[in-house]
């Protein structure tokens, strides 16, 4: 968490967040968010609580930056194989069990267009959620792909403040594997609703 909000902060880069509900510090979550930035891993640094590990495509290894956090703590998965993305989320879920949030992008990637526009979630997370009994955190990263685009190299980045908007958790011990389309939709208009 310092070596984000320092290296944010020696890039003239702020996050500004906004939580409809206090979360719990001890609570596991899975912690769902739009992504349009390498900056959204460093959001996700300050925000998350205790122990957690990130789930994001296996090319962010290849990163000189990002590389460094996500080769320690977090699973990588190669969004063209099945069996990948099924070793993915067992391995998401068996740390799920150990007390460890789960952060994940359910898009799957950053939008191809400028400005971006929110994507088809993957249904992954949100069985994940509901089989483990695990409340699942919406989060709206409002406005970060103004101050810095995907890695910066097509508009470049500038200094600013970074919204975020954390939604209340949503249960899901009461729902089922039939819910999980539902629960989907829900938490894609939840993030959507407070897009910029």
């Amino acid at each position: 968490m310092a070596n984000s909000f320092l290296c944010s902060m020696f890039a003239g880069v702020f996050f500004s967040y906004k939580f409809e509900q206090p979360l719990t510090d001890k609570q596991t979550y899975v912690y769902c968010a739009n992504h349009t930035s390498n900056l959204d891993i460093m959001i996700f640094c300050i925000l998350a609580k205790g122990r957690y590990h990130f789930m994001g495509k296996d090319e962010l290894l290849n990163n000189p930056v990002l590389g460094i956090f996500f080769k320690t703590i977090d699973i990588s998965v190669n969004r063209d194989s099945k069996i990948s993305a099924f070793r993915a989320f067992k391995k998401a879920g068996e740390n799920l069990e150990k007390g460890m949030s789960l952060i994940i992008f359910p898009e799957g990637k950053i939008d191809d267009e400028y400005p971006p526009k929110l994507g088809e979630f993957k249904n992954g997370p949100f069985r994940l959620a509901i089989e483990k009994n695990i409340p699942l955190v919406p989060v709206s990263i409002t406005n970060v792909w103004k101050i810095n685009w995907d890695d910066g190299a097509k508009y470049g980045s500038k200094p600013g403040i970074c919204d975020i908007y954390v939604h209340k958790p949503i249960e899901t011990q009461t729902l089922t594997d039939l819910d999980s389309d539902a629960l989907k939709e829900k938490v894609f208009k939840l993030i959507e609703s407070k897009l910029v």
